[in-house]
């Protein structure tokens, strides 16, 4: 008896070993059989991300799709549809953004995503990314024009059409002190089919035209935009480029009267009774010009040539 346990406790230990490395065997089969539909699961759930976070955007979510398509990049830095959405949210909020300093940072961000992105695609001619990028150089400041410029251009070039774009140029082609590229770009804008010029743009193209030193074409998109303009502050800066203008070529009573409807239509204002001063300075009229001086100073203080002409 005592013979025959080592011969049966090494047999015992076989089965069980076989027994092992069978079990094992079915784990490791059951496992890679898995793998194509975890991985399936994987990639349909990262397009489930995709397709939510475009609908985000789509619907104008822009804070949400910002956020999410942020979050996303921290474990996909270079995933270019991630970061073309991050940028483009990151402008739409930007512009609408009350705050300079919070306007920057948005902008700055636009810029770093897009830019990021334009890397990845190096060769490729994407409009839209050019298109945002011109627009988020042109808010960043006059010392970014010229970037305006070209990345605009380049959208241009890859045939994106966007109506906006010929007043961006204008205006960015204004910022470098370049009027007749300027005033060309305004004519484009103009040009666009069913599109009301705004008066924002119609004041752009006069104060071009001023620089250019053509005062019959500033005066008559200044005419143009009081005409259509509702908004009191673009009024006043019209009035009074108007006013200059007319005050320049010698029409004295149609300054007088420009300068005086500023008043009229919005209260007292420094600059305008400074200009009448020094129109009633010019026709002789000293006691009004000085009394209108004072007057420019009782509005602001800190007014200089008002303070300059009656010291």
């Amino acid at each position: 008896m005592s013979s025959k346990r080592p011969f049966a406790s090494k047999a015992g230990f076989k089965r069980k070993q076989v027994l092992q490395n069978v079990l094992l065997a079915v784990i490791v089969l059951a496992f890679i059989s898995s793998l194509p539909m975890l991985f399936l699961r994987i990639r349909e759930h990262g397009g489930s991300d995709r397709r939510e976070l475009q609908a985000l955007f789509q619907s104008g979510a822009f804070e949400r799709a910002f956020a999410q398509s942020r979050e996303m990049l921290v474990e996909r830095p270079l995933d270019f549809f991630l970061l073309t959405v991050n940028g483009f949210s990151a402008y739409q909020i930007a512009v609408s953004q009350i705050n300079s300093f919070d306007t920057l940072s948005y902008i700055n961000n636009a810029i770093w995503s897009l830019r990021r992105a334009m890397l990845l695609r190096q060769g490729a001619s994407d409009g839209r990314i050019f298109y945002v990028l011109g627009k988020a150089y042109y808010h960043k400041g006059p010392a970014y024009a010229d970037l305006a410029v070209k990345y605009l251009q380049k959208a241009r070039a890859a045939g994106f059409a966007a109506a906006d774009i010929p007043e961006y140029l204008g205006l960015a082609y204004a910022a470098l002190r370049d009027f007749r590229g300027s005033v060309d770009a305004f004519a484009l804008a103009l040009a666009e089919e069913g599109r009301e010029p705004s008066d924002v743009l119609l004041l752009s193209i006069a104060r071009s035209y001023i620089m250019l030193e053509d005062v019959e074409s500033a005066k008559r998109y200044l005419f143009r935009c009081l005409e259509v303009s509702r908004d009191s502050r673009t009024m006043t800066t019209a009035r009074l480029l108007l006013g200059n203008i007319l005050y320049q070529t010698g029409d004295v009573p149609g300054a007088e009267a420009e300068f005086l409807k500023i008043i009229e239509e919005n209260g007292e204002n420094a600059e305008a009774s400074y200009r009448l001063g020094v129109l009633y300075a010019s026709v002789g009229d000293i006691t009004r010009a000085r009394a209108e001086w004072r007057r420019a100073l009782r509005v602001d203080p800190a007014h200089g040539p008002a303070r300059a002409r009656l010291n």
